[in-house]
């Protein structure tokens, strides 16, 4: 089972976004942010592969039609699609969110026993191999973005494993406080701090105990940074200094509450000889093997600059078996409590007299914002690990990207994503099958109302692959 090379089978892909709706709605755009797990239809490249997508609201056709042009026979492939949309809105506005816009993809399927259904009788069909009904049923599995109760839910009621962690190994690795457990075991080295934090005034007692003028405070389940709080000691307490939230319109009081609802780990902030934020992407094989197949560096930004906003792949050469060694001793700790599946493991990268050393950041249990990236490079290149060039490559040549979630422009709002994918290819920024080089799209839901869109520039070289981003994006009067 491996959603970047199957080889038959069908995958059920369930992109809910099932997390706190009060930092998501500080996302432009998020909604579609189920978007990004539509790299999978390339995997429809393979005639034994079928995929079923749900999705909140309906994706537009030419997005579909985009992705299956990388294809073989396109017309083929459509015939193994199955889109189903549950027709609710996601947390996409700024301000506090409605019901509608707090509930998410999964909830609402959930409520919806005729999707349930709908999902399961194309199971029944799909499953069943051509000219042996009944006597052969090629394996099927979900595909969530994330693990919670919710989707644990799902795949009960359409009788399907998961492919990734359970919803309590998610709830607790996956979140801060887990974090630092996990790279306790593992003696992977990590910023001073505290977990399993649960009221303020627990904050304020580690924060006492904590040397450093600097600190930073992490919500248990902050997504992408936004639940991050850094502050400047210089009060009686952490509430009468000055802080600086990395999610819009919070306050403290609003923060403390946050603090007791969901827990939170208190660190020391990490900045002097700070070189990079590279990312490890980690899989755990069902019979419980974990591998590094990834490293990429991390692009942030923000008030903070600690949200994301893509990555560069792979992570610089002087520091990449530092993070692999870390991140593989973190996997065999979790792969050892029975985790499976792929995640993100984040990192700090300081200089040192002797060179570099990795401090962990916060483990993803879950597909992360480097996963689709990843995803779209292997699918459309075709490449592989080669364990002579120690790289991934195609055809014997390596090869490299740079990604945004962030492409923004005011000129693209109101553009159709068909109009998108035109665009970039009447400009040669496209992507070529022969070279197996050029951009791949992402995000085009949110064109339309936001101009916000995302891409992976892909090349035989970092240096090329950053060239074509930047044209790509003054081509698409966004600013880096």
């Amino acid at each position: 089972m491996n959603i970047f090379e199957p080889s038959e089978g069908t995958m059920v892909v369930v992109p809910s976004i099932s997390l706190p709706p009060a930092e998501l709605s500080c996302i432009k755009g998020v909604r579609h942010y189920e978007e990004r797990l539509m790299f999978l239809l390339l995997a429809l490249d393979h005639p034994d592969v079928h995929l079923i997508y749900v999705s909140s609201l309906p994706v537009d056709p030419a997005i579909v039609d985009y992705y299956l042009g990388f294809l073989r026979d396109p017309r083929d492939a459509a015939g193994r699609l199955h889109m189903i949309s549950a027709d609710t809105p996601g947390p996409d506005t700024p301000g506090p969110p409605s019901q509608s816009q707090s509930q998410s993809l999964s909830q609402a399927l959930l409520d919806r026993p005729d999707l349930i259904h709908r999902v399961r009788a194309l199971l029944a069909e799909t499953r069943t191999a051509p000219g042996a009904p009944g006597i052969h049923e090629s394996p099927a599995w979900m595909v969530p973005w994330i693990s919670t109760d919710l989707e644990a839910e799902l795949a009960r009621l359409w009788n399907l494993p998961i492919y990734g962690p359970s919803a309590a190994h998610a709830a607790r690795f996956g979140s801060k406080s887990g974090s630092r457990e996990a790279g306790r075991q593992a003696g992977v080295p990590m910023p001073r701090g505290f977990a399993d934090l649960h009221s303020l005034a627990e904050v304020e007692h580690a924060a006492r105990a904590l040397s450093g003028r600097r600190m930073i405070v992490k919500l248990n389940d902050g997504y992408s940074g936004l639940g991050n709080a850094i502050v400047t000691r210089s009060g009686h307490s952490l509430a009468d200094s000055p802080t600086s939230f990395s999610a819009a319109r919070e306050t403290w009081d609003k923060f403390a509450k946050k603090i007791c609802e969901r827990g939170a780990v208190l660190e020391e902030y990490i900045e002097q000889d700070l070189v990079s934020f590279p990312s490890a992407l980690v899989q755990i094989t069902p019979n419980g093997r974990a591998e590094v197949i990834a490293t990429h560096d991390q692009v942030l930004g923000g008030v903070n600059a600690d949200l994301y906003q893509g990555c560069n792949f792979p992570s610089r050469g002087e520091y990449r078996a530092e993070v692999n060694g870390c991140a593989l001793r973190i996997g065999r700790v979790l792969a050892g409590k029975g985790v499976i599946g792929l995640f993100g493991i984040d990192f700090f990268v300081v200089k040192t007299d002797g060179g570099y050393r990795a401090l962990l950041c916060e483990i993803n249990l879950r597909i992360g914002g480097t996963t689709h990236p990843f995803g779209a490079m292997l699918l459309t290149t075709g490449a592989r690990f080669d364990p002579v060039l120690g790289a991934v490559a195609a055809d014997g040549r390596p090869k490299y990207y740079t990604a945004t979630d962030n492409c923004a422009s005011p000129s693209l709002r109101g553009s159709t994503p068909g109009e998108v994918v035109r665009r970039v290819e009447e400009l040669g920024l496209g992507f070529d099958r022969r070279s197996r080089t050029g951009n791949v799209l992402h995000l085009l839901g949110s064109v339309p109302e936001h101009g916000k869109l995302g891409f992976t520039s892909i090349a035989d070289s970092p240096e090329e692959a950053m060239a074509l981003h930047r044209k790509t994006h003054l081509a698409l009067g966004s600013a880096l």
